[in-house]
């Protein structure tokens, strides 16, 4: 038995009452806490108006500047970075604070479109607050049971969207290229699994497919991982940007006949820069047919159209198989201990090559609550209708052209300036010619603030416009915002 416990103090009795005498180590004392948590507080109090007016209310009016532009050695100079010995007053930090705002892009703007992300969302933005203010890590129950159970719910909702009947099995994160990262990884046990445990050395030699409208992270993964670039094969598309499913089965022949042993294929449903969708069932069937990696696993950014606010990327395999446990557990006793007193299915964090981990899951799991599946569509179906809108806009419009017809939220497009719109343009007329157009449009809306739209060339075509159209807080008004705004600041090239 146990000894009982008293609520008593336990004091000694010959222990002077009042203040206890210091506690000193090494000098240093150890009496209550160094931190005034009512100074804490006040900070904080203070803090969160300007995070609120600043970063919130003026980052989200469309009457603001998308950003306050300053060249590197003049905001180095602004921000005062170095950092000293002694510390700053409350009062400074503050303006601190101001200043990172102030020379930030503000990407909640509605006239921000120069990535695959945008917008602000109340509900994941209070969901970040809630995380950040507990700062927890995603490895075991007892220390993050609700954001466990939260990125429980919010995989097994998505993977019943995807499909798979038979279930399957997931984790968050820290960012699309990562989540790359774990199929390679996954496909490459599952193929190989001695390869965990006799590394590289012990494997033939094994190749990848990609198409050459892939994300670089597929490339970075086969270096990181050690598979190699050179064993990334990388297949045609055709003109619209989708993977050629013939080109896809010749270069896997290919491998087999090099004596390699090809194991996946990356496919993409909304390419980087021309929204294309790889035909997938096509892929798939190659796939069966030679036993590769590809419908095995999902990577999926609800960051990007959903809303859900960096970083919030999931990665999701088919199945119940326990293969990323498999694949990456390390049996860390001082995290994993196999007596616990509840459920020790729920210490997930094994499963990750991750040891802290950030419960992105859960402003994506708040959002969702709030909105609805019903509401997260029809932000989708809201943004697809604007980059229509716009595509009908750029067809209307002197000057403007459309590169191809929209398949997502990417609209692509060139500005031709009066001065070149009788400019002979060689045989292929779709293809204007002075790429520095684009680049010096975007040199002048970034020093205005008016607005932030990508640009980049792409195989044999010049510099082209790239419009993301995914934020709800966008308009129709700011679609012809943007197409006036690039006649204003390109018409004198």
């Amino acid at each position: 038995m146990f000894p009982e416990t008293s609520s008593k103090s336990s004091a000694s009795p010959a222990e002077p009452k009042g203040k206890r005498p210091p506690v000193l180590v090494d000098g240093v004392t150890l009496n209550g806490p160094t931190l005034d948590i009512r100074e804490a507080e006040s900070f904080l109090r203070d803090a969160m108006p300007i995070i609120m007016e600043e970063a919130v209310r003026k980052a989200t009016d469309v009457k603001e500047k998308v950003c306050e532009w300053r060249s590197p050695e003049q905001l180095k100079e602004v921000l005062d970075l170095e950092l000293r010995d002694g510390g700053e007053a409350n009062p400074k930090i503050l303006q601190r604070c101001r200043d990172a705002i102030r020379y930030s892009v503000k990407t909640g703007h509605p006239r921000f479109f120069n990535q695959l992300y945008a917008g602000l969302d109340p509900y994941s933005l209070v969901g970040r607050f809630i995380t950040e203010a507990l700062n927890p890590s995603l490895y075991t129950y007892e220390v993050a049971p609700v954001f466990i159970l939260t990125e429980e719910a919010v995989l097994k909702k998505m993977i019943e969207i995807i499909g798979w009947t038979e279930g399957g099995d997931g984790l968050f994160s820290p960012g699309g290229s990562v989540s790359n990262m774990y199929a390679v990884n996954v496909a490459r046990y599952q193929r190989c699994p001695n390869v965990k445990e006799l590394g590289l050395s012990a494997m033939p030699r094994l190749v990848m497919f990609t198409s050459e409208e892939c994300h670089y992270s597929v490339a970075k993964a086969a270096a990181f991982l050690g598979i190699g670039t050179k064993n990334v094969y990388v297949i045609r598309s055709d003109k619209r940007g989708k993977m050629i499913p013939a080109e896809f089965e010749k270069q896997v022949q290919r491998a087999k006949d090099e004596g390699a042993l090809p194991f996946m294929v990356n496919a993409t449903a909304g390419t980087t820069i021309l929204g294309a969708f790889d035909p997938l069932e096509e892929i798939a069937d190659i796939c069966e047919r030679h036993s590769l990696w590809m419908a095995d696993s999902v990577a999926w950014n609800p960051h990007k159209m959903l809303l859900a606010g960096l970083q919030c990327c999931a990665f999701m395999v088919r199945g119940q198989t326990d293969i990323l446990q498999r694949c990456h557990s390390a049996n860390a006793s001082y995290l994993f201990q196999q007596d616990k007193f509840y459920d020790i299915s729920y210490d997930t964090g094994d499963k990750s090559i991750q040891c802290s981990r950030k419960p992105d899951a859960f402003k994506f799991w708040l959002m969702w609550k709030a909105l609805g599946t019903k509401g997260l569509e029809e932000r989708v179906d809201r943004a697809l209708a604007m980059a229509r809108y716009l595509a009908e806009e750029i067809k209307k419009r002197e000057g403007f052209r459309l590169v191809m017809e929209p398949e997502y939220a990417n609209v692509c497009f060139w500005y031709i300036p009066p001065s070149l719109r009788s400019t002979p343009e060689g045989p292929d007329a779709s293809t204007p010619p002075q790429p520095q157009v684009a680049p010096v449009v975007k040199e002048r809306m970034m020093k205005k603030g008016s607005m932030l739209v990508g640009y980049q060339p792409h195989g044999d075509k010049v510099n082209f416009f790239r419009q993301i159209i995914i934020s709800p807080q966008v308009s129709r008004e700011d679609m012809d915002f943007l197409l006036d705004e690039i006649n204003t600041l390109g018409k004198d090239l």
